[in-house]
């Protein structure tokens, strides 16, 4: 299968060498799949926004899903999301689930932290919920990456009605946590000792953050996030920084009403990149592979309205251009992750979702 270039999209011109990949069924049949983990085993790990978590073993999708994964609010975006081994998985078995918890009326996100004993979730606690509750279904979050000290970031969303929040330092909506494995805040976290914040705080102005990852090459992190029509962003993140949200965006209301005159304003992070019109970014990854040697380095997001996988090509920090890939397959994707074997892994977002294993 030939990748498939040609198109100007947000000011950058697609363009690629020719190249050759062969794309893999390695799951299907999946309801809703929305996070995928690599264990040490060689075993993976899928979430079902519905509620479950599932185990590909031997390259198999195995039929029963792993007992105990606490109900979830599934409904609209919510439901179960992603799943994140431990830093010391390897001597511990644990394991991090982010869901939406409660009803339509009283809603939040949560982290649970629990040990994975064969196909059961044992020792189970639910380390952090954001608060305060809100109503309806919609900008949960919900991913989650670890620092090189074992914190944990994970973006909480703003809850749609409630975007005003984004900018109040005493609410964690619309916000990047920072939390220790055990839930408690560290002591060093941007606005801790404040009485006038929530010391949970990293960083603040967000609306629907869908990926945050951490690069231990470069030491940055990134996240992006759901803008309303137009106005997605990815972001360089940086403890304490306000992201801008509602007071500055790219984008316009959904009946295509201003919901601000400012794309910038003094105080407030600019974007790496601006998608508009939108493409409803969801997973991302970095790729330290050696599989594709031209790709390293490189971020590649995936796209739900898109139905593609697109490859930022980073120099220094920077987005230098974007390449657009694996459209062909014309599926919405809803993560993508690089393999312990350097393969690039896919999911696809549908009730009959797959896991798909992209290699030269």
């Amino acid at each position: 299968m030939k990748r498939v270039m040609a198109a100007i999209v947000a000011g950058f011109l697609i363009s690629s060498a020719d190249a050759q990949y062969t794309i893999g069924t390695v799951a299907e049949n999946l309801e809703l799949p929305w996070s995928l983990a690599f264990l040490p085993d060689g075993s993976m790990l899928v979430t079902e926004r519905p509620g479950r978590l599932r185990i590909i073993l031997n390259g198999e999708l195995l039929e029963s899903s792993i007992a105990s994964v606490p109900d979830v609010y599934f409904a609209g975006q919510g439901g179960l999301f992603d799943v994140v081994p431990d830093p010391d998985f390897e001597s511990n078995q644990t394991i991090y689930l982010s869901y939406s918890h409660g009803d339509r009326d009283a809603n939040a996100t949560r982290i649970l932290r629990a040990v994975l004993d064969g196909n059961e979730l044992r020792y189970q606690e639910v380390i952090f919920t954001v608060e305060p509750y809100k109503r309806g279904a919609l900008h949960f979050g919900g991913r989650i990456t670890f620092l090189p000290d074992s914190s944990l970031l994970m973006p909480t969303g703003d809850g749609f009605t409630y975007r005003e929040d984004a900018q109040k330092l005493d609410t964690l909506l619309g916000k990047i946590v920072r939390i220790h494995r055990d839930g408690s805040v560290p002591n060093d976290n941007p606005f801790a000792g404040r009485d006038d914040a929530r010391p949970e705080i990293w960083t603040y102005g967000h609306r629907n953050p869908q990926a945050i990852l951490f690069d231990p090459v470069s030491g940055n992190v990134y996240a992006h996030e759901h803008g309303p029509r137009g106005g997605d962003e990815l972001n360089l993140i940086e403890p304490g920084r306000n992201y801008g949200w509602p007071a500055i965006t790219y984008g316009r209301d959904y009946n295509y009403a201003s919901i601000t005159p400012y794309t910038d304003y003094p105080g407030m992070e600019q974007p790496l990149v601006d998608w508009t019109p939108s493409i409803a970014p969801a997973g991302m990854t970095i790729y330290r592979g050696d599989l594709f040697p031209d790709w390293r380095g490189d971020l590649f997001v995936a796209a739900l309205v898109e139905r593609a996988i697109r490859r930022l090509d980073m120099e220094n920090g920077q987005v230098v251009g974007q390449e657009l890939l694996f459209s062909e397959l014309d599926e919405r994707m809803r993560d993508v992750r690089v393999g312990p074997e350097g393969a690039l892994y896919l999911l696809t977002d549908s009730t009959d979702g797959r896991v798909l294993r992209v290699t030269p």
